[in-house]
């Protein structure tokens, strides 16, 4: 058995995965209502970050998982020293829980990223941009920041200084704006025999800075796909990584520059579970668990996903009506995470849909055109 610290919807399709496997899972969550939590019978009903409930969960099971990357390394460094296995390590993630620790590793390896500036933490006015920074800029939650939350476009001047006036609890970085074609991401997977496994690079399209829908493969030359795959392998060996990892990118007239790092499965890598001979979940189901790890190989010629987001009160279709609609659309792949209530915004699940096209430009006119009939159903907003 392994346990899985956090229970929404990716904890949720590690359990799937693990019952594909014959490998039970148990969950830490707060609530027996969060979606991981109603698809196993074993849950700990304590806050993912909570120290307490991370040791009962090591008395049910041989190795401990991460649904995200929002733990308290200290808390659990003595349960890692008296004989608790985390997959991956402590040691590994550690890097990688927050954004400027990130892109200190980035700089230390020389791996490409945008250019960046921790922001004292009282967000005083001695703060100064490099001169050949201009508007836009991004600033940067370092901790806890996931669609859209904990991330600001600074427009102009007025903006930053009132942005700079703010106090905060949180340690925020500003980024210098990129300009980019495409937004790439790639989920890996790293034995505990050093060996790399992933899954094809794909393209991200967002809207309103949370990811709407995904392409892959991406339509990339060999010598980015090259550079892609030799940044995660630098990146999984320099940390000692054992587990599932993704990282994301922007790819434009400034070159490949790694965006974000998370150290889990992704969204991204949710047309794996379709598409592939071994999803981003069973991957990290066959690590954590100690068994033999396939190839993660593409079984067809592309895929869609798109993500379904929580809506207006008012929007005219309801709930089970669009659920009904998105599931009378033929090959159309519906995964609904049960979650209790639909907040604007919030992910409430994802479909996918496997294309047939070899050439990148039709496949990609084929994914457009059957998005198009989901948001018909589903909007973004």
């Amino acid at each position: 058995m392994i346990g899985v610290v956090g229970g929404g919807q990716l904890a949720m399709l590690l359990v799937e995965a693990g019952k594909k496997r014959d490998v039970d899972v148990v969950v830490q969550t707060a609530a027996q209502t969060d979606p991981a939590a109603k698809k196993t019978n074993q849950v700990i009903l304590q806050d993912p970050t909570n120290p307490v409930g991370t040791k009962l969960l090591a008395e049910k099971s041989r190795f401990i998982t991460f649904e995200n990357e929002w733990v308290d390394i200290k808390s659990l460094l003595s349960l890692q020293n008296n004989g608790v296995s985390f997959v991956p390590k402590l040691q590994s993630i550690g890097p990688l829980i927050n954004k400027i620790t990130q892109r200190e590793l980035l700089n230390s390896l020389d791996i490409p990223c945008p250019e960046w500036l921790p922001i004292p933490l009282t967000k005083s006015s001695e703060f100064e941009l490099p001169a050949d920074w201009g508007f836009p800029l991004m600033a940067k939650a370092s901790k806890g920041g996931y669609d859209g939350k904990g991330t600001k476009i600074i427009k102009n001047l007025k903006q930053l200084q009132e942005f700079l006036a703010i106090k905060t609890e949180e340690q925020w970085m500003m980024e210098k704006w990129v300009s980019f074609d495409k937004e790439l991401s790639i989920v890996s997977s790293r034995d505990s025999k050093g060996i790399v496994r992933s899954l094809p690079i794909v393209e991200t399209y967002q809207s309103e800075q949370v990811c709407d829908w995904v392409l892959a493969p991406a339509d990339i030359n060999h010598d980015v796909d090259l550079m892609v795959r030799n940044i995660v392998s630098s990146l999984l060996a320099e940390l000692d990584y054992v587990g599932v990892i993704a990282i994301e990118f922007f790819y434009g007239s400034e070159g490949l520059l790694v965006n974000e790092i998370a150290p889990r499965t992704h969204n991204s890598g949710h047309f794996s579970i379709d598409a592939c001979s071994s999803s981003q979940f069973d991957q990290q189901i066959c690590i954590t668990s100690g068994m033999e790890v396939p190839i993660p190989e593409m079984l067809v010629d592309g895929a869609l996903m798109a993500n379904l987001l929580g809506l207006q009160n008012d929007y005219p279709l309801t709930l089970t009506q669009r659920l009904d609609d998105l599931r009378s659309i033929p090959g159309l792949n519906v995964y609904w995470y049960e979650k209790e209530e639909e907040k604007k915004g919030r992910k409430l699940g994802h479909v996918t849909y496997l294309l047939n096209n070899k050439d990148p430009l039709s496949r990609k006119k084929e994914a457009l055109d059957i998005l198009k009939t989901i948001r018909s159903i589903w909007p973004t907003s």
